[in-house]
Parts: C-alpha cells; sequence; structure tokens
C-alpha cells in the first residue's frame, strides 16, 4: 500500500500518505468506544453519511483524485463500519423526518450528474446536504461531550488538513470534500470543548450552591 501511496514521489504523495495512515488509526477508538458503550453514534447521520460519503468518493475518483483519494476511500470505509457499529450500539431512529428528502437530494444529485457528465453537481448537492447531517452531530456533541470520542475527531482534523496539502494544484472540485470535512471536524472539536467547560461551569455551581443556601 505504501508502495502504491508514494508512486511518483513528491509532497503529495507524502501528505497523501499521511492522511490514509491518519484515517486508518482515526475511527479505531471511536468504534472500539462504540462496543464498550461509550460512544453512541446516531444512526440517522451515519446512514446519511454513508449514502453522501460513497457519492462524494466515486465523483471525486471520476475528477481524477490521485493522492487525496486514500483519504476520502478510508473515511468513507470506517463511515460504513460506525454505521453497522450503530445498528447495535447507536441511538436515534434510522431515518428522521426530513431524511427522505436528503436522500430525494443525492438522487437529483446523481441525475444531474448522468444528464451533466459532470461529478461536480454530485459532489456540490452532497457536500451541501451532508452539512445538515453534520449540524446535528456538532449539536450533539455540545449537548453531550461525552457520548462522542474526541480523539477520533482530533485525529481526523488532521487527516483532513493532510488531503488538502495532497492535492497537486489548486483544483476546487478536489479540494472540496477534505475542506468540508475538515470544517466539520473543527465544529464537533469545538463543540465538545464548548460542552464540557459548559458542564464544568454547571457542576462547580451545583457544588457551590448548597453552602450558598446554608449561609
Amino acid at each position: 500500500m505504501i508502495d502504491v501511496l508514494l508512486q511518483g514521489g513528491g509532497p503529495a504523495a507524502f501528505f497523501g500518505l499521511a492522511s490514509a495512515l491518519l484515517s486508518i488509526y482515526a475511527f479505531y477508538p471511536y468504534a472500539r468506544d462504540v462496543v464498550r458503550g461509550r460512544t453512541q453514534p446516531q444512526r440517522a447521520c451515519w446512514l446519511i453519511w454513508s449514502v453522501l460519503g460513497s457519492i462524494a468518493l466515486v465523483s471525486q475518483i471520476v475528477e481524477g483524485a490521485t493522492a487525496s483519494l486514500w483519504f476520502a476511500a478510508i473515511q468513507v470505509g470506517w463511515t460504513m463500519v460506525i454505521f453497522g457499529l450503530s445498528i447495535w450500539r447507536g441511538q436515534g431512529r434510522f431515518l428522521n423526518p426530513g431524511d427522505e428528502a436528503i436522500l430525494a437530494a443525492a438522487a437529483i444529485g446523481l441525475g444531474l450528474w448522468a444528464a451533466t457528465d459532470s461529478a461536480a453537481y454530485a459532489l456540490l448537492i452532497t457536500i451541501s446536504i451532508s452539512m445538515l447531517g453534520g449540524a446535528a452531530t456538532i449539536a450533539k456533541a455540545y449537548r453531550t461531550p461525552g457520548t462522542e470520542t474526541m480523539s477520533t475527531w482530533v485525529i481526523s482534523w488532521l487527516a483532513a488538513v493532510c488531503a488538502i496539502c495532497a492535492v497537486k494544484h489548486l483544483d476546487w472540485v478536489l479540494l472540496a470534500y477534505p475542506l468540508y470535512l475538515l470544517c466539520l471536524y473543527t465544529g464537533i472539536i469545538l463543540a465538545m470543548v464548548l460542552g464540557r467547560t459548559r458542564g464544568h461551569h454547571a457542576a462547580f455551581a451545583t457544588t457551590r450552591r448548597p453552602a450558598g443556601n446554608a449561609v
């Protein structure tokens, strides 16, 4: 695998290898915590991400991604694994109200791709509607940060940075997916930090309240 990733050499190949290796490891702690019951993925989000990520991966292949492709492929593979685990250990419904519209929009993107022979349309729609699932996960990470695995999102953030650096020239179609994931992972990490801070403040206020009432 390493020989294939480094074929042709250069910084792009190095960053492509780094993004692949980071992505391979990133979701292992997440999957482990799901199995142990510590992390509880939302079923609907991971189902939607599996479908949309697969479309984005195929569109990246068609658009000519090379070194950065490994990042997308491994991320999508892990997304499907996490969705499979969420069936067993996750929370929520498989399709929430409105999710049918998201899948219909994805189908429209595929239709535009077929009609125009341009994968950019499918990629644009995929990223746009994937943001909805991302917003739900960010909200969940803020409300209940203990149900997410911080190390997964931090390592995935680093992998996204490497994937962006692996794009050999300024091509917004190839950069769009890793840039979107970089923004998503940034949002999740910040939400978890803010959620934990809020929890600490609430716990501190609770411990202080009896003393205040006794005065």
